[in-house]
Parts: C-alpha cells; sequence; structure tokens
C-alpha cells in the first residue's frame, strides 16, 4: 500500500512563495504631490517651482534651504518626478543619521576585502545607485567635515572611488542637496568647505515657513481631505477651529500641521473638527499683543546738560526702532526673515537689536509659541 509522503519543510529563503499582497499605501504618512500641487496658492511657492523646473534638467546641483518641516524632501522628490531622469533611480540620503565611521563606506561603497566584516562581493554606495538619477543629500549641513572633501572630488571629476578600489568609477548623478542651517555661518565658522558650498549651490531654492504662506486654509483643507481620503470643504471643521490653525505660528510648520491634522481627524465626533480636537498646544494657545510685551519706543530719555530735550536728536533712532521692530513682527521674529526683510545679515540684526535695546522675545516671559499683533 503506497505511503502518503510526508511534506518537507521548505528552506527558510523559499517559505514564502506566493507574494504577500501590496499594503494599502500609510494614511499617516503626508502624499508626495507632483510638481504643480507643491505650488498651491502660494505666489512665493509658485515663484520657487518655477525656478526648479528651470533648473533641474540643466545639469545643475540644487540646494534646498528651509527651516525644519518645510517639505525639503517632498521639493526634492517632486523635482525628480518632473525631470527627464524621472523613470530613474531616487536615492535619498540623511547625513545627520549615519554614523561617522560608516558614512564614507554608505556614500561611496566598497570592494571585496576593502575591510573586516566587508559583504564578501562588496557593496555600491548611495552615489552608485543613483548613477543615472536622483542623489537627495538631506542634512547636507550635518556632513563629516573630512566627507565633503571626497564628495567634492564626486561633484567636480563625476567619478567615485569606492573604499579599496584601485580606479574610479564614472558616475552621472543630479545632486539635489537641503538643510535647514545657514551654511554661510557653517562656512564662516570652519564647519563648511567653501569650495563645496559654491558646487552644491548652483541654484538656490528658499522655501518659505508655513507661517510666510498666504495659503495655509488651502492646505489645511487638503491636509484633511488627505486623512479623510475624501474631498473635504470648510463643513468639516469649525469656525472657531479653523481660526485657531491660521492664527497659530507653526514652529514646526508643515510637518507639525500635518500632525496636528491627522490628531484632529482621529478625536472628531460626528465627522466635524471642534476646537476641543486640537491639540492641547493649539487649545491654549493666544495670540498675545506686541504692544503688552515690548514698547515700540525707547523710554523717555532724561534732559541733556544744557536743558535741551533730546527728543529731535533721537527721532531717526526712534524711526528705525519702530521697522526694526515692525520687520521682526511681521516675521513673527524669524531672525533670518526679518533680516532678509530688512536688507541685512543675521549679525548685523542682532547687533542692531543690543544698539537700539530691544530685547529678543526669547528674553520676554510669554508662551512659547505665541503670535505677535502690534496693538
Amino acid at each position: 500500500m503506497p505511503t502518503t509522503p510526508v511534506a518537507q519543510p521548505l528552506p527558510d529563503s523559499d517559505v514564502c512563495l506566493t507574494p504577500a499582497p501590496p499594503a494599502a499605501s500609510p494614511r499617516h504618512a503626508p502624499r508626495y504631490r507632483d510638481i504643480d500641487q507643491l505650488a498651491a496658492g502660494d505666489a512665493l511657492m509658485r515663484d520657487l517651482v518655477e525656478r526648479g523646473k528651470r533648473l533641474i534638467d540643466r545639469g545643475i546641483p540644487v540646494l534646498i534651504l528651509g527651516e525644519t518641516g518645510t517639505g525639503k524632501e517632498y521639493l526634492a522628490r517632486a523635482l525628480h518626478d518632473y525631470s527627464a531622469r524621472r523613470r530613474a533611480s531616487w536615492i535619498a540620503i540623511n547625513c545627520a543619521s549615519i554614523p561617522e565611521s560608516l558614512a564614507e563606506s554608505e556614500l561611496f561603497g566598497y570592494c571585496k576585502g576593502a575591510f573586516s566584516g566587508a559583504l564578501p562581493g562588496g557593496m555600491k554606495g548611495k552615489v552608485q545607485q543613483a548613477d543615472g538619477g536622483t542623489l537627495f543629500l538631506d542634512e547636507i549641513g550635518d556632513m563629516p567635515f573630512a566627507l565633503q572633501t571626497r564628495l567634492l572630488r564626486v561633484l567636480s571629476e563625476r567619478e567615485v572611488i569606492p573604499l579599496g578600489a584601485l580606479r574610479p568609477v564614472p558616475v552621472d548623478v543630479q545632486l539635489i542637496c537641503a538643510t535647514h542651517q545657514d551654511l554661510k555661518t557653517l562656512v564662516a565658522e570652519g564647519r563648511f568647505r567653501e569650495d563645496l558650498y559654491y558646487r552644491i549651490a548652483g541654484g538656490v531654492l528658499r522655501l518659505p515657513a508655513l507661517r510666510e504662506r498666504s495659503d495655509r486654509r488651502a492646505l489645511v483643507m487638503q491636509m484633511i481631505a488627505d486623512e479623510l481620503d475624501q474631498a473635504a470643504d470648510e463643513s468639516v471643521i469649525d469656525p472657531a477651529a479653523l481660526q485657531r490653525l491660521l492664527a497659530y505660528p507653526w514652529p514646526g510648520n508643515l510637518r507639525q500641521l500635518h500632525a496636528v491634522i491627522r490628531y484632529s481627524c482621529a478625536v472628531m465626533n460626528d465627522g466635524r473638527i471642534t476646537l476641543r480636537d486640537l491639540p492641547e498646544e493649539l487649545m491654549q494657545f493666544q495670540p498675545v499683543k506686541l504692544a503688552q510685551v515690548l514698547p515700540l519706543h525707547r523710554p523717555a530719555s532724561p534732559p541733556s546738560a544744557d536743558g535741551s530735550s533730546p527728543a529731535s536728536a533721537a527721532e531717526p533712532g526712534r524711526d528705525e526702532r519702530t521697522r526694526v521692530i515692525e520687520a521682526l513682527n511681521g516675521s513673527r521674529w524669524n531672525i533670518s526673515a526679518a533680516s532678509r526683510q530688512l536688507g541685512m545679515c543675521r549679525a548685523s540684526l542682532y547687533r542692531k537689536l543690543r544698539q537700539l535695546e530691544i530685547p529678543h522675545v526669547r528674553d520676554q516671559a510669554m508662551p512659547a509659541h505665541a503670535a505677535y499683533a502690534v496693538a
């Protein structure tokens, strides 16, 4: 009588013969949008996007600047998807997240036997993996100084030498870098190579902070629609909650806004976001008038030795003081934005604050995320 064959266990590598169905795209991450959708309804963003579209296929390295959470990687990805290299590789690497001891092999790769513990067949680095496509270096300001020299050679010679290799390997990549840091300050401090800065800053795109954008209402509604996975109008959000979202200064920018919308959509009742559905930091937020914490003019100066009033001599100073405070107020005390508006560098603005005896709001006893409005 024939015996029933006993099923033998498969090798570990063959256990899963049927591919698993693709997982649903997670709703906890903001969706990547095409380049024109990123422009939204803000004039600054439309101008920035148009400049990016003109740069991306000219072989010019692009440097994206902006505060944390402004969407630098999303813009970089949208530029790649718009470019002629969109069907080739998109390789992204965060320079701040790689240990310095592994950064060189991660970026440039290594050959067989290059060091103890190396993979038997060697490994292609991120630069080689991006050959023909786009290499995105996020937080380039945190790249170790020694590694900057090797990256400079890759960009200038268009070739990479893996660890242990005897000859260079030619590469063709579109480079996009991003950072929230002031690279010119890092150059002045000797922490970033000046020649590398000019090499990567072929075309500079500076993303505006969320508080500077005029399309905040549209962004809020779009994020609600994305989170609910359906079309959404303003009936889904209470007017008081919407006004609080629009008035908040958003120090975390688009990343923080997305987290708040995600939370609010999760806890709302009856399909409507109300004020009590906002996170605690927004519920407690109250705009503070600038005049309540900082006078527009200095205290009156005492009479001079000859008894004359110094008012006429102080008038130009008072006008300048008002102009500086209005610029700070308009930028919500963002020193970088205010200094650009005033036509001076950050260091000059800090000196001007000391000269005009204007204390920075971080020295005031007030909520950390208060918004300021001149009375």
